[in-house]
């Protein structure tokens, strides 16, 4: 795989400009953490060499002056709000986030439950926090929130507001995901601060929109795609080009919010230290690229592969269509258009559905490491994606199209099992079937054995399919790490 960005460099010079930035305030520096701290395959998909850890590496870094403090809306708790990347609720994954940053080696000191209205659901998951040695604090609705600066910078406003008791100089905010209180966090922190003679400063760490690229960058248009749903949109910073006659990227949400962050700023210390939102970030992504061409292929894929997922979204959602889906499917094709690209520009797509046509069955296609493009479709034992599954760790290893990996006297007994006991009308092979059957041949067998082990050389592959799979062939393509698209039909009825 081409590799378009410089981790190391980004590692280095990430963690030195954080520094930096604690030094201009002082006594303390409240970084507001945006997008996901560790995992995150954007990054990776549109960055190539960007590790999906980076930001947690860089912050171990820093691990001696940092400790995180967690925000939490109290209406997601009661409400039972789900992250639907992991399929977990907001509060259970805050117990998972405590537990993942003390395991890296990270001090977690706290959480913050935000808009705090007495919900019954909240003491329950207070208790199991504090189980855990973690401190809970409590922040409350501010009436006229965010525009009554005068109420919001007074003790009826901030000031009523559990303040948090932090020990080091960097205090990362982070949360489970959006709407969950992070700035304002950060902003009543900064009130309780300076009231007690510290100077606190913020600062804002979000990897995407870069803003140094330019606008219509396709790193900077992959992210548009990205949270096409959120409907946030890439713009020039106004304030930045007015302030400095530079022209910069940011996203709607923290152009529109920034005056009324200046006038809080205000309220707070008398004067605002930023003369734009630009000049709140901290990200250092932008000086790290260091093939421009890699980066800008990478993210015309990522649009396409955000289509093919807003596709799916509308088509899974019919029975209960969520409003504006099919805006988000037309607004992935605008970005499109303004990318220049098609979904014929996937490789995968067109092979695979030159081949189905051809066949009359469902196809997948899948692209290995060096262009070679293997496919495999519906037989009488296999589903595509096994079908491809074993085509491609054949290929990989030099193992003759011809033979087989699994014998039969593995595959008869657990179509037998899966329709005569499970109660199953498919007899076909899933992958984690397969993958099981393939472990147990490969105890006696070189050849099973060659291409089980070439199962890494999967991740960072593309496929496509021609129909909609299985909840479990997904997992496994996932757990493979590579990146699947598909076309929005179901293969049966």
């Amino acid at each position: 795989m081409k590799i378009g960005f410089d981790n190391q460099k980004y590692l280095t010079m990430q963690s030195e400009h954080i520094r930096e930035r604690i030094s201009k305030f002082g006594d303390k520096l409240y970084l507001e953490f945006g997008g996901k701290l560790f995992d995150d395959y954007h990054a990776s998909r549109v960055l190539p060499g960007f590790a999906p850890d980076s930001k947690l590496q860089m912050l171990l870094q820093l691990a001696d002056q940092a400790e995180m403090i967690i925000s939490i809306n109290a209406d997601d708790i009661e409400n039972n709000k789900v992250r639907h990347d992991l399929g977990l609720t907001y509060d259970l994954d805050v117990l998972r986030l405590v537990k993942v940053y003390r395991s890296k080696g990270l001090y977690v000191s706290s959480v913050v439950i935000t808009q705090y209205k007495g919900q019954k659901s909240i003491e329950s998951f207070k208790n199991k926090l504090e189980a855990l040695d973690i401190k809970v604090y409590y922040h409350y609705p501010i009436e006229g929130y965010p525009h009554n600066v005068e109420h919001i910078v007074s003790d009826a406003g901030y000031g009523q507001n559990d303040y948090v008791e932090t020990t080091r100089p960097l205090v990362v905010v982070t949360a489970p995901g959006p709407g969950s209180g992070k700035m304002a966090t950060c902003l009543s922190q900064l009130y309780h601060e300076n009231k007690r003679g510290i100077k606190a400063g913020y600062a804002k760490f979000e990897t995407f929109p870069i803003w140094n690229l330019p606008l219509k960058h396709p790193v900077n248009m992959a992210y548009e795609a990205a949270t096409a749903d959120l409907q946030d949109v890439n713009m020039i910073d106004p304030f930045h080009l007015e302030a400095y006659g530079v022209t910069t990227v940011n996203y709607n949400r923290d152009v529109e919010i920034y005056p009324v962050l200046a006038a809080i700023f205000e309220g707070i210390y008398g004067y605002c230290p930023y003369k734009s939102p630009t000049d709140m970030g901290v990200n250092m992504a932008g000086n790290c690229i260091c093939d421009d061409e890699v980066c800008c292929e990478a993210s015309r894929q990522e649009i396409i592969r955000r289509y093919y997922q807003s596709l799916n979204r509308l088509a899974l959602d019919e029975a209960s269509k969520q409003e504006g889906s099919e805006d988000e499917v037309y607004k992935l094709e605008l970005l499109m258009k303004q990318a220049k690209v098609s979904v014929n520009d996937r490789r995968v797509v067109t092979v695979a559905k030159q081949v189905a046509e051809e066949r009359k069955c469902a196809v997948i296609a899948l692209e290995l490491a060096d262009g070679r493009i293997v496919t495999g479709k519906t037989t009488d034992l296999l589903g595509p994606a096994s079908a491809v599954l074993l085509n491609a760790i054949k290929e990989l290893g030099g193992i003759a199209d011809e033979m087989h990996l699994i014998s039969p006297t593995y595959i008869n007994p657990i179509q037998n099992l899966k329709t005569r006991y499970l109660g199953s009308s498919n007899p076909r092979l899933h992958m984690d079937e397969v993958l099981i059957a393939l472990s147990m041949c490969a105890a006696t067998d070189s050849l099973a054995k060659l291409a089980l082990e070439k199962l890494p050389e999967l991740k960072g592959c593309q496929a496509h399919s021609t129909v909609m799979l299985t909840e479990g062939d997904f997992k496994v393509f996932k757990k493979l790490g590579v990146e699947l698209t598909n076309d929005p039909i179901y293969e049966t009825k």
